[in-house]
Parts: structure tokens; sequence; C-alpha cells
């Protein structure tokens, strides 16, 4: 999906400088320290954070047990996606698992610059598309995969995660206990 991310870069970087210039005058720059939230349960979900720099999760409580569910890094764009797109209360969180930098964009500031750029549009259904394809590959492998084999598929695509966030988020992430993610590791 490296190649679609970089289909998506790339159309923006195409974008007419009217476009460009509509796109970034709704955006600014904002840093979270690692623990902030961006995002907190049963808020409604009225920006998007493109990930310039840092690390975040998306996750929800279920009987007081954090779930992680996504795990956001460089150049990836975190929301709720029911929330954001509906505009109703979020089931889930968005927390700053390290110092982050972001990009946010108002979802009104963007259906209004949609309504001016055709482009825009463009770009939204990209995206949409993109998200549709990350949940699709995450399902198959939940569902085709043994837990060993996830973990070594983030592994190897993604070392610097089991570096950088801490394994109870990790085992959280691949849907296993703390103590299943030790044993494998203890077998790797």
């Amino acid at each position: 999906m490296t190649s679609y991310i970089e289909k998506i870069n790339n159309y923006i970087k195409a974008l007419d400088n009217d476009t460009l210039s509509a796109l970034q005058s709704i955006s600014s720059e904002k840093k979270y320290k690692k623990g902030d939230l961006l995002l907190r349960q049963n808020e409604i979900c009225g920006k998007s954070y493109l990930l310039i720099s840092g690390i975040a999760r998306k996750y929800y409580l279920n009987d007081g047990k954090e779930i992680t569910t996504e795990l956001y890094f460089e150049n990836d764009l975190a929301i709720s996606f029911d929330s954001y797109t509906l505009q109703q209360p979020s089931r889930e969180f968005i927390e700053a698992l390290t110092d982050v930098t972001v990009s946010i964009t108002h979802y009104q500031a963007f259906q209004d610059a949609k309504a001016k750029h055709q482009k825009l549009l463009s770009l939204d259904l990209m995206l949409a598309e993109y998200y549709g394809m990350w949940v699709e590959n995450r399902l198959f492998q939940f569902h085709t995969m043994s837990a060993t084999e996830r973990y070594l598929n983030i592994f190897n695509k993604s070392p610097h995660i089991v570096q950088t966030i801490p394994l109870t988020i990790i085992a959280s992430y691949l849907g296993i206990s703390l103590e299943t993610l030790s044993r494998i590791r203890a077998k790797i």
C-alpha cells in the first residue's frame, strides 16, 4: 500500500496553486506532548490530523481495557472515520504515543474547500479508498495469519514500532495478550 500513499502524495504535489493554497489556508500545525489526547471518546471528530512527526494511536475502552485499533506514523491521517464522516460522537480516543507534530484541518473548512475545488473531492476519495484498503488488509491478516505471523509482519515491515511503542499497546494492536506476545518474542 506504500505505492498508494505515493500516489496520494504525488497527487497533492501536482495540485494547481489555487487548490494547494486553499488546502494550506485551512490547515494549521500543532504540537502535542506524549500522552496528550487529540480526540476523546464521545467527542465529535471535527478535525483531521496529518502526522508530520511522531507516533499516535487510536483506541477504545472495552470493560475498562484499552484496545488499540490503529497506529499512526509520519504521513498518516489520524481520524475516527465514522465520527469524522458522520459528525457524530466518537467511540474512540486518539492519543500521542510520543511527542507529535500534526497538520490539523477542520472538517467544515475541508467540506467548504471541496465545494470550491473539484480536485479536493478527488483527494478525499483517494484518502477514503486508501483507508478502505487498509481496513480490508487488516481484517485479512486477522483472519488468515497467526499471532506470530502478525507480529513478524509488523516487525519485518516496521521494526521501529517494536522499539518505540510499549509492548502492551503492540499486544493490543495484534489482538493478543501481553503474555502471548512475550512467548512469541522469546521464540524469535
